[in-house]
């Protein structure tokens, strides 16, 4: 007995443990159940109208003292330390209201859940609800078919349309999904199998947190999910008088976006929550914020969105001066001929070493090795080194080779590598030239060092020392840092092509349809559209296959998935696949994941791998098993790892004369249709990966009877999860079914990450070809490698992340001053805030130097006042009294100066309001610093009212964001750079995590300053020209523009975007009225003088 079976025996595995505090809650909540049973449909409605207004009374207090603190900012107009003290409280406040939800929430649970288990049985059980109507259910009425108003009475149907199709509502929560409901209350993951009913799950939590009226995002893995769902679920949570909407039926920044983030309960794709984000922090207008505060989410598929998406961060990006101007079509034939020489140089290493290996002389079989070594250095997947190695002791030669050279920190790996051109690092997917290489590759008559990076370092060192004359040095090291950027990106480009002709195949990574490159997901095969490779990969793919190359864009906005999720006060989600990565959940979200058991016991049968020595082999053992489970009458779904393998299994289905569905990352089209085929008797269905996610395959019982559903998986994935993703699309709610994985040892997983214990398994027992290896020994030790590659796997995301969380930090303090800004909040506070840093930075600029001549002229320029003060005193004072001084200085300047302002202007704003203020509502105001012109929109009303006054808090918001988004803007750029170029660091063994932290973080100090200083000097030096009121005009409703934007997904690291999918409106799902019709709603009015006014 081990030391965990000790554990375990002592304390209870974590599964024991969490059902121990679940399943008394089921308890719980079936009682409450009981109890409202035999109440009335108006009672059960009264009972979720109750329970709201128990949360409302809960926080009450604290939400009207949060009231009459902006009250009292309003209306008295404190000083600003008093405002300061003021934001502070509310701040607290709302942590407290936080807190203070989740109390009452959690009291309410078994009562919630009861309410909407009622719910869905009186659903099932009546094909009408009559209820006395309310205006919400009137409103419904007029958009939704599932209501019709008859007088007082609303009759609510339990047939309704979703996702296109007609459904009746059939469903009961069962004691296991009150268990998932509770799980995801708590801000957990709840992994249940495939056909557990998740979606209906949700609806518990999703409720419950509703009626706090907070907000409760449910995120899906796409739209077509996010519409579905929510039509399928909404008639439950509108029945209770809750809001549903879901984001992706309308278009970003509209008004119909923002109403649904304002419903109680929002659909939608984690990709538009994200965005959505993203512009709402680019917006120039209040009107264009759709987003409200992150409360709750519930995500959907959660593997595939907080480990899958994770390493793509979401870009907003735009054009940028010579986006055209690229270097991958100039560079590319010489990398086309480099690559070529390579091939034809392994072909010839590798047939040598094939010779030598098979002489009994064991020099030339030493020989043999070194010159296999070689080969798989130079092109490791090249396939006839692949098979070779396939072949009995091949392998444990090269292992034992590279093992002697990798000795002493591969002290002796230049031996093998340097008679190539290129050695690739698989494993690491890194490609390096050799010194042959470099020589190859450079043309007649340029430097020998024109692909060779200069060790900047030492050169400027050498230029400080041999250069006395300090202009010639300056002149020079300009000149070294030019040559440097210029080979940077030259070496950069000519990395990328090689990766693109040597470790990226067409078919398998990405696909080419209609003359543009497109990424194939891993995880599930399918296309993914806008997605790029970063780092200028994709545009040495698109050079590689003769397809446009697209210009390079610059960021506007960009985030990580995991870092906008981290923004939730809760988080949860759902899935049938997490606790292979539970750790990773717990690193970065600290997510807990719970395993819910099944309502039904599993019974598929899932048999020990079957091991081959080749592909061949392999593919007609899976050919041969196919023909077998048809003719016994069963469905089989075979899961494949690419395009490519797909298509040649159709190929060799078909010479067998066995009807099949192929779907992949070509035929997504046909997906549903394809999955609804699926479960049927003899049926077979090709699928890259596992497609499909979110439709279950459900089997007659003909089936059933033949022994259910079987699953065939043509390689083990790099991810366990993705096999038992497969795997579970058998045996849903106690289906019988089987599943079997069929493997060889030229599958990219065993070549790179095996053990040597199954190679000398296979060599001892001298297998024949065609012969099978199936032991659980051998299960184990794949699923042990693919350990290794999730491993990894996690490593590059939680590297991505630490990137990203520099920038998130910045992020964070720049996107919440502008949004303050842009909804007028704290202006005061923050004008007042930056003055004083910007006083404190010039006195510690100047007054260590004694320089008070440089000092004054520095105040004068960018802060337009003359400050008097003795040099004694200057030299004297400390800093911090000296920057308190010049700020009460500054400060009764610049009141003075608003004064002024709002003396100049009032006059002219009484003209316009008295004679025209039934006109006009906002105006525009022209300001200039003397530099620039600001046309400053402002409310003309309570410039009024304000005598002025709030003119000056307009010209305020508008000089902010202003100066915040070109500076943020520019230091995007640098931040883009700065991550490219410090990854050369690694050339010199220094973290490039490291540099890119401390250059970041100057980076943002020097942005931060030059915000501050711009916005200051423009502030203290903004007036407004001489206007008459006839000249005053309206302000045009501005909104934020959004033509020259693009959304995209960047593989790896943040990268240039391309243009998304273009928006498609829904179907409209509801009843067509005639504007001369009676109102659905039951008014009695025509639909054009009520519901329809507006259209």
């Amino acid at each position: 007995m081990g030391f965990n079976d000790v554990l375990k025996k002592l304390f209870g595995n974590k599964s024991d443990r969490d059902m121990k505090v679940l399943i008394p809650i089921v308890g719980q909540v079936n009682e409450e159940w009981e109890k409202i049973k035999n109440i009335s449909h108006d009672e059960l409605r009264a009972a979720s109208e109750e329970m709201k207004k128990q949360v409302h009374e809960y926080i009450q207090e604290e939400e009207e003292e949060i009231a009459a603190l902006k009250r009292k900012v309003e209306e008295e107009r404190p000083s600003i330390e008093e405002r300061e003290e003021i934001y502070s409280q509310i701040d607290k406040l709302e942590e407290q209201i936080d807190k203070k939800v989740e109390e009452i929430l959690t009291e309410l649970l078994p009562r919630a859940f009861a309410v909407m288990k009622e719910t869905a049985r009186r659903f099932k059980e009546n094909a009408e609800i009559e209820v006395t109507a309310n205006q919400f259910d009137r409103d419904l009425a007029v958009d939704h078919d599932f209501v019709e108003i008859d007088g007082d009475k609303a009759v609510y149907f339990n047939t309704w349309l979703a996702g296109g199709n007609e459904v009746t509502w059939d469903m009961v929560h069962y004691d296991v999904q009150l268990i998932g409901g509770s799980v995801l209350h708590q801000g957990k993951i709840a992994e249940m199998a495939t056909g557990e009913g998740k979606t209906l799950v949700a609806t518990l939590p999703v409720f419950l947190n509703a009626l706090s009226g907070r907000g409760v995002h449910m995120v899906t893995v796409n739209d077509y999910l996010a519409k579905r769902d929510s039509e399928w679920m909404g008639p439950l949570y509108m029945f209770h008088g809750l809001s549903v909407d879901c984001i992706d039926r309308h278009q970003p920044n509209s008004p119909q976006r923002r109403k649904a983030y304002m419903a109680d309960i929002t659909f939608g794709t984690n990709n538009e929550f994200g965005f959505d984000y993203l512009r709402d922090n680019m917006a120039n207008n209040p009107e264009d914020l759709v987003q409200r505060k992150h409360n709750f989410a519930i995500v959907d598929e959660v593997d595939s969105v907080l480990i899958d998406d994770a390493r793509t961060p979401l870009i907003i990006s735009g054009p940028v001066p010579k986006g055209d101007d690229q270097m991958f079509d100039e560079y590319k034939p010489r990398v086309e001929r480099l690559v070529k020489m390579q091939r034809e140089l392994v072909a010839k290493i590798f047939n040598d070493a094939k010779e030598l290996l098979s002489s009994d002389d064991s020099k030339k079989r030493k020989e043999g090795g070194i010159l296999l070594l070689r080969a798989h250095k130079g092109l490791p997947k090249y396939k006839p080194l692949i098979k070779f190695l396939s072949e009995e002791g091949n392998k444990a030669v090269l292992l034992k080779t590279e093992n002697e050279y990798m000795q002493e920190n591969n002290r002796r790996m230049p031996e093998i590598t340097d008679p190539l051109y290129f050695v690739i690092d698989e494993k690491q997917n890194s490609i390096d030239l050799t010194d042959k290489g470099h020589d190859t590759i450079t043309a007649a008559g340029e430097d020998p060092k024109f692909f060779i990076l200069p060790d900047i370092g030492s050169e400027i060192a050498d230029i400080e020392k041999s250069i006395a004359d300090e202009k010639e040095r300056l002149e020079k090291k300009d000149e070294l840092i030019q040559s440097y950027a210029v080979k940077s990106e030259r070496v950069h480009t000519v990395n990328q092509l090689l990766k693109a002709y040597t470790l990226f195949e067409k078919d398998i990574e990405y696909v080419v349809l209609d003359n543009k490159v497109k990424i194939v997901d891993e995880q599930t095969g399918r296309i993914m559209e806008g997605r790029r490779y970063s780092d200028g990969l994709h545009q040495a793919i698109e050079a590689k296959e003769n397809v446009k190359v697209e210009a390079a864009t610059q960021t506007w906005a960009t985030i990580t998935l995991q870092n906008y999720f981290r923004m939730y006060h809760k988080l949860a989600g759902m899935t049938g696949t997490a606790e292979t990565e539970a750790g990773e959940f717990w690193d970065i979200y600290k997510l807990d994941v719970v395993v819910i058991p099944t309502n039904r016991p599993v019974v598929r049968i899932d048999a020990n791998d079957f091991v081959y020595k080749t592909k061949r082999e392999k593919y007609n053992a899976v050919i041969e098993e196919i023909v077998k489970l048809v003719d016994a009458g069963r469905p089989v779904l075979v899961g494949t790892t690419s395009v490519e393998v797909s298509e040649l299994l159709s190929r060799m289905l078909k010479l067998r004369g066995i009807k099949h569905n192929v779907l992949n990352a070509k035929l997504h089209q046909k997906e549903a249709d394809i999955v609804a085929e699926a479960g049927k008797s003899k049926t077979v269905t090709i699928a890259t990966n596992m497609a499909g996610r979110g439709t279950d395959i459900k089997l007659s019982q003909e089936v059933k009877d033949a022994g259910g559903l079987a699953i065939i998986g043509t390689e083990r994935h790099d991810s366990r999860r993705v096999d038992r993703q497969l795997r579970g699309r058998a045996g849903r709610q106690g289906d019988p079914g089987s599943s079997q994985f069929f493997v060889s040892l030229e599958d990219d997983l065993m070549r790179l990450f095996s053990s040597e214990r199954i190679i000398r398994v296979m060599d001892r027992l001298g297998h024949e070809e065609g012969d099978v290896i199936q032991h659980s020994m051998i299960t184990r030790s794949i699923e042990r490698a693919q350990k290794k590659v999730e491993e990894n796997n996690f490593g590059i995301r939680k590297r991505l992340l630490e990137y990203d969380d520099v920038m998130n930090s910045q992020r964070t303090v720049i996107y919440k001053q502008r949004r303050q800004a842009l909804l007028g909040e704290r202006i005061g506070v923050a004008v007042a805030n930056n003055t004083y840093d910007v006083c404190e930075s010039i006195v510690e600029e100047y007054q260590p130097e004694n320089d008070l001549e440089g000092f004054r002229m520095e105040v004068l320029r960018v802060l337009s006042v003359d400050f008097e003060v003795s040099p004694e005193e200057f030299q004297r004072s400390k800093t911090d009294d000296l920057t308190e001084e010049l700020y009460k200085y500054v400060r009764e300047a610049y009141n003075r100066k608003v004064e002024h302002i709002a003396q100049q202007a009032f006059p002219v704003i009484k003209n316009v309001f008295e004679n025209r203020g039934d006109v006009f509502k906002n105006i525009v105001v022209p300001f200039t610093d003397g530099q620039k012109m600001y046309n400053v929109i402002t409310n003309l009303e309570k410039a009024y009212k304000s005598n002025g006054e709030d003119l000056m808090r307009s010209f305020e918001k508008a000089v902010i964001l202003a100066h915040i988004d070109e500076a943020w803007q520019e230091h995007l750029r640098e931040m883009d750079d700065l991550k490219q170029s410090v990854q050369n660091a690694a050339y010199e063994q220094k973290d490039p995590l490291l540099i890119y932290k401390f250059e970041s973080y100057n980076l943002f100090k020097a942005m931060v300053e030059k915000i501050n200083k711009g916005m200051v000097s423009t502030l203290m030096k903004g007036q407004i020209p001489m206007q008459e009121p006839e000249h005053v005009r309206e302000a045009e409703q501005r909104r934020t523009d959004l033509s020259r934007m693009r959304e995209s997904r960047s593989e790896q690291v943040a990268a240039p975007g391309q243009q998304a999918q273009p928006h498609k409106e829904p179907v409209k799902v509801g009843p067509k009225v005639g504007r001369n019709e009676l109102c659905p709603c039951g008014s009695g009015l025509k639909y054009k003088n009520c519901h329809g006014k507006n259209e």
